[in-house]
Formats: C-alpha cells, sequence, structure tokens
C-alpha cells in the first residue's frame, strides 16, 4: 500500500525542508494549540457536570463511572496508533481527520437521550482526542529541532493545564447557567475545532514524499484489547468486585497475556505499532515508566482537588475551578519559562529532576490537608504541585524525542503520551476507590463520635449533596472528605518519588539542532 508521509528526502529536502521561521512556526502552533485545548477540554469539561447529566438522563453510579472511563479508555488505547499512522502518513491529514471524528462524536454526544448513546459517543470522542492530543506533539517535532523545541512545547503544557484545569471550571459554568445547560459541555468544544482545522489548513506546511508501507492491523487490535481489558479491570475493580476476586484474575491474566502476545507480534511485524526497537533506548524506556508514574499525579491532581473543593468546603462547581488558579498558574508558568530556559541553553534534565522532586513535596504536603486548611496555605501546596508538573511533562516527551531517528518520532512521542495517559487512567480509579474507603471509614467515626446512627445519613454511601444534608451533619461529612482526599494525596506522593527516582538514571544528552537524523 502506498500511503503519503512528511519525510523529505533528496533533492526535495533542499527546497521543503528548510527550518520555519518563527513567525511560521507560531502561526501553525495557534492551530495545533486550539486542537489541543479542545481535545483535553473534552476529558475534563464533564467531571462537575455529571451528577445533573445524569440527572437528566436517568443514570446511575456504573454510567457515571463509564462515561468518564469510555473516553479515557478509548484515547489511551488510540495513542500509539495515531502516532504509527504519523510516521507513515500525512501527519496534517491525520490531525484533521482526528478533529472531524471529535467534531461529529461530540455532537452526537450532546444530542444524547439516554446514558447508553451518551457512553458510545464518548468511546469514540475519545479516539478523536486521542489523535490530536498525541498529533499535536508529532507535528511540532517534524516543525522544530529539539534545541528550538523546548521554548514552544512549554505553550503545550500551559494549555494543557488551562484544559486539564480549567475544564472542571467551564464545565461547572455551563451548568450554573440555566439557559446553557449540560448539552453545552460537548457542544462548547466545536467551534474551536472547526477553527483548529481552518488555521491548521492554512498554517501548517510539512515536506511530504510517497512511501510505501504496511499498517500492523493485528498489532493494533491486539494492543487495544491488552489495554482495554487493564484499564476495564482497574475502572471496576473495589466498585463491582473485590480487588482479590475471580474477575480481578480473569482479567489481569487476560491482559497480560494479550500484551505478551502483542510484543510477539511487534516483533515480526514489519511497521509495527509500537516499535519494540525503540525501549532499545534506555531514555525512552525511562521515559516511559516515569510518564506512568506522572500520570497518576497529574490525572489525580485534578480529580481529587474538584471534590475535595466541593465537598469538603462545600463550593460550588464554579469557584471549585476557580480556587484551583494557584496550580494552573504554576503548571503554565513552569512549563513556559523551562521551554525557554532549555533552547536557551540546551539542558533539560535538571527540570525533569527539580520538576519530578516537586510533585513529591507537592503531593506531600497536599497530604496534610483537611476541611479547615488555611487557603493560602493550600494555594502554595497548589502551586508547588502545578510547578512539578510543569517542569516534567512536556520535557519527558522532549527527552524521548531527542534520543530517537526521525523516521521514529511519531510512535516515540505518542508512547510518552500513551503511558501516561494509562497511568493516569488507572491511578485515578485506584485511588479513586482508596478515597471512598477513607471517606466511609473517617464519616463513620466521625458520626460515632457524634452518637449519631450511620444508616441513611448521607443517601446510602453516594456522592452527598450538602444542601440536603440535616445542618448537624454537614461538618460531619465535609470533615470526612476532607480528610479522605488528604489521604489520597499522601498515597500518590511515592509514585512522584518513584517518577524522581527514575529520571534520576535517564542520560542527558545534547539537543539535537537540526532535524536530520
Amino acid at each position: 500500500m502506498t500511503v503519503t508521509t512528511e519525510a523529505a528526502t533528496g533533492t526535495a529536502a533542499a527546497v521543503d525542508d528548510r527550518p520555519m521561521t518563527h513567525r511560521q512556526v507560531m502561526e501553525a502552533l495557534s492551530g495545533l494549540l486550539l486542537g489541543l485545548f479542545v481535545a483535553v477540554l473534552s476529558s475534563t469539561v464533564v467531571s462537575n457536570a455529571l451528577p445533573h447529566i445524569l440527572t437528566d438522563l436517568h443514570g446511575g453510579q456504573s454510567a457515571y463511572t463509564w462515561v468518564i472511563t469510555a473516553a479515557l479508555l478509548t484515547l489511551t488505547a488510540s495513542t500509539p496508533i495515531w502516532g504509527k499512522l504519523s510516521d507513515l502518513a500525512s501527519k496534517k491529514l491525520l490531525l484533521q481527520i482526528a478533529l472531524v471524528i471529535y467534531i461529529a462524536t461530540s455532537a452526537l454526544a450532546g444530542l444524547s437521550q439516554n446514558t447508553g448513546q451518551l457512553i458510545a459517543c464518548r468511546a469514540l470522542q475519545g479516539i478523536g482526542a486521542g489523535g490530536v492530543v498525541a498529533l499535536g506533539q508529532i507535528c511540532l517535532a517534524a516543525m522544530v529541532p529539539p534545541r528550538e523545541r523546548g521554548r514552544y512545547s512549554g505553550y503545550f503544557g500551559a494549555v494543557f493545564a488551562l484544559a486539564t484545569i480549567g475544564g472542571p471550571l467551564i464545565g461547572g459554568v455551563i451548568v450554573d447557567t440555566s439557559w446553557l445547560g449540560w448539552r453545552w459541555c460537548f457542544y462548547v468544544g466545536i467551534p474551536f475545532a472547526i477553527a483548529a482545522i481552518l488555521v491548521i489548513q492554512r498554517t501548517l506546511k510539512l515536506p511530504v514524499v510517497k512511501r510505501k508501507a504496511k499498517i500492523d492491523y493485528l498489532g493494533a487490535l491486539v494492543i487495544t484489547g491488552a489495554v482495554s481489558l487493564l484499564m476495564i479491570w482497574i475502572t471496576l475493580a473495589g466498585k463491582n468486585y473485590d480487588w482479590l476476586s475471580w474477575q480481578t484474575a480473569a482479567m489481569v491474566g487476560g491482559g497480560l497475556l494479550l500484551g505478551a502476545l502483542a510484543v510477539v507480534i511487534e516483533r515480526r511485524a514489519a511497521e509495527p505499532i509500537i516499535p519494540p526497537d525503540l525501549f532499545k533506548y534506555r531514555t525512552v524506556s525511562l521515559a516511559a515508566l516515569a510518564s506512568v508514574l506522572v500520570g497518576v499525579g497529574m490525572y489525580g491532581a485534578t480529580t481529587f482537588l474538584s471534590q475535595y473543593f466541593q465537598l469538603a468546603r462545600d463550593k460550588s462547581p464554579t469557584t471549585a475551578g476557580l480556587m484551583t488558579l494557584p496550580m494552573i498558574l504554576g503548571l503554565a508558568l513552569s512549563s513556559t519559562v523551562a521551554g525557554r530556559l532549555i533552547t536557551k541553553y540546551g539542558r533539560w534534565k535538571a527540570y525533569l529532576v527539580s520538576g519530578t522532586a516537586l510533585l513529591a513535596i507537592g503531593f506531600g504536603l497536599l497530604g496534610t490537608v483537611r476541611a479547615d486548611t488555611d487557603y493560602t496555605l493550600l494555594s502554595v501546596y497548589m502551586a508547588i504541585t502545578g510547578i512539578g508538573l510543569g517542569l516534567t511533562m512536556q520535557n519527558l516527551v522532549l527527552a524521548v524525542q531527542n534520543t530517537v531517528p526521525r523516521h521514529e518520532l511519531g510512535a516515540a512521542s505518542s508512547v510518552v503520551t500513551f503511558f501516561r495517559t494509562m497511568g493516569g487512567a488507572m491511578g485515578v480509579s485506584a485511588l479513586g476507590a482508596l478515597m471512598n474507603n477513607k471517606v466511609t471509614h473517617y464519616l463513620t467515626e466521625n458520626l460515632a463520635a457524634a452518637h449519631i446512627p450511620a444508616g441513611g445519613a448521607v443517601g446510602g454511601g453516594g456522592i452527598p449533596d450538602l444542601h440536603k444534608l440535616p445542618a448537624p451533619i454537614v461538618p460531619l461529612v465535609t470533615d470526612a472528605f476532607g480528610h479522605g482526599v488528604g489521604m489520597v494525596f499522601l498515597f500518590a506522593a511515592p509514585f512522584a518519588l518513584l517518577a524522581f527516582i527514575t529520571v534520576l538514571f535517564i542520560r542527558e544528552t545534547a539537543l539535537k539542532t537540526s532535524q536530520q537524523g
């Protein structure tokens, strides 16, 4: 099969592969960042709106889990496939296709009449979002050499922070605005996605030649199956069945078996989706492991801080989003500043080491928070965590991109995103189960100390509506959630510490100053 790829060779390279000017890069980057914003927004904007959505569609707790998980699952599973396709076909065209998928599925999600339709649309939406997230980084790598990439990758970190932590705020404002309604959580990104397609068409110019390639469909299928089975297990374990159960044995065993089969298939494939040879590079292997550990922190921070402000401090969805601004600003500023410094001096490992160290410290400090923790102190803790994330996320991708040959940029870049998202999805589910356990434990203790019967006090163990609870019970519930969320961050801190230890072993190499190799 003949496909188109942006790997200019021979005489054409002299004409088509000339470095883009700063203005040209910024123009193209504006379209990539628009796409990245709406793709990440699709995963976070529904978090504060879900209670309203499920009330309207008559959904239960299982639907609550699957509306989030369906998109995250397909986003994770599709990332390496998009990455490999970008090494075989036009990156620009693939990115536009991913945006079209996002637009169509977002519109359908907003028109859903029941939870089954919504979950199906969210699964398809995750495929489009996965393509946009992966391909944005890959297009940037094709546009500028590693030495110059730092100054631009900082913008990716800033937009990622804005969409990840600002998503719940936007969703909260939408559901709090009577003339909009929850369906606009899905419609809100469509205009931005359309604008991204138009800007990318006009500004993104990458060299193109023809190349014969064979797409590894079997490998894609088996990898998707392995990831899906493990993610479904981690999402449902502790809720639908015990962690130690026959379901766990079957799903974990099946996932590992499919993973082993995928390794065999990928070793024999002419064009593997995840080339096993990538892991011969020490930097790629260590960055993949660190990405899993950082993913736990990144997704955990946004998920549980939102719950903390709403359930431990009794804030509205809109206010809860505003109160996370210290983390947003810390992530955005550190990502941007570090990117510029990396471009200026060509050194990057120090930012990875200091970033993971700050992330571990930030999580440890957040582990001490309770419902009555002073907000000024809490702001400092959030800022430290945000700075740690900003110094780490994009620079793991940069380290990998600087290591591999140009023809494997797409697959290598998507590997980092793939492991980070998978770590986040699994971490959020496991930490969420831990939080539910801790909140139940502390609430039971509080009710016993107050001599209040536990049965039915907070509505059967679901997420409580603080405004509908009897006044004497509210402070007992907020205290339990404050303590429970604090324990979650305390348990997350060792993951960040392991990420710190992992990046210590990454060998720093000089950033390449050209796109050759």
